[in-house]
């Protein structure tokens, strides 16, 4: 009869213990479509915008793979394809779709610089990815940790006061550095901001928050974390000709991703907790 209390108390606390982990993130992993195992080709650019016109899935494949706009999408004579183009685009970009290690964050974006790609996660779970162009090479993106602070529908580049920016989510205040809507002519092309295709630029313009500040010299509340890793290899090939070769050529690892972010996790953790008690607070 002891020995019976002991097990049931054992399993209570085996119960709770995980009712305790599910609940740190309260949601499911994503579910994607995967295609079957797939090379890369180089194909005649013409030809295969003309037979794929009316297919908006494989059209968002491709520039992912090439890194490009529609309009720059165009000026290539031959473009990189996947061989198979039934999975969704998460597949073919080189981010984990799942970190544990990132369970207890909330939000997270992540940029790599070495494959010109960005990533999101929630609770670990990759929930969107697409390409990017970040800085040249006599502009280069700041890496590091960063958080995004104020954002704007349209507003003016620091740079150039005729270039407009739209969904711009500013990560960087005094360099002027965000995320936005801009060319992504297949290479490292901005002037230290990170390019984004309008889509995505949407998405992570709803997706992160912003600051909150006490006054204009003080920040309460930081925004979403954001981590700009790697470098670019502005004198070789571009990366993701590698694939051709390999697939999983530039594919990062849940570990490589731990690694990018273990340095800054008691940072990241800690100005969660401060918005989650702000945000307490405020429903109070």
């Amino acid at each position: 009869m002891k020995n019976s209390v002991i097990l049931i108390v054992c399993l209570l606390i085996a119960c709770t213990s995980c009712k305790q982990k599910t609940s740190i993130s309260g949601r499911k992993a994503p579910v994607w479509r995967q295609p079957s195992n797939y090379s890369y080709k180089l194909q005649n650019r013409k030809q295969w915008v003309e037979a794929n016109a009316a297919n908006p899935t494989a059209n968002d494949i491709v520039l992912l793979s090439n890194r490009v706009d529609v309009q720059n999408l165009q000026k290539l004579d031959s473009i990189l394809v996947p061989t198979d183009l039934t999975g969704d685009l998460v597949y073919y970009q080189p981010f984990p779709l799942d970190v544990p290690y990132l369970r207890e964050v909330n939000k997270i974006i992540f940029f790599s610089y070495a494959t010109q790609t960005f990533a999101a996660y929630e609770n670990g779970y990759l929930v969107y990815a697409g390409p990017t162009s970040m800085g040249r090479r006599k502009d280069q993106t700041p890496t590091g940790l960063f958080f995004t602070n104020w954002k704007a529908e349209k507003t003016t580049s620091t740079f150039n006061d005729e270039w407009d920016l739209k969904w711009n989510f500013n990560i960087e205040n005094k360099l002027g550095v965000g995320f936005h809507e801009y060319e992504l002519p297949g290479y490292p092309a901005s002037h230290s901001c990170l390019r984004l295709l309008a889509k995505d630029a949407k998405y992570l313009y709803k997706f992160a928050d912003q600051w909150v500040l006490a006054n204009k010299n003080e920040v309460k509340v930081k925004g979403t974390p954001v981590i700009v890793f790697g470098s670019y290899p502005f004198d070789g090939p571009k990366p993701w000709l590698q694939l051709l070769d390999n697939t999983k050529a530039l594919n990062y690892s849940k570990g490589d991703i731990e690694d990018q972010t273990s340095s800054y996790l008691q940072k990241i953790l800690d100005a969660q907790q401060t918005r989650s008690d702000y945000e307490a607070s405020k429903a109070n």
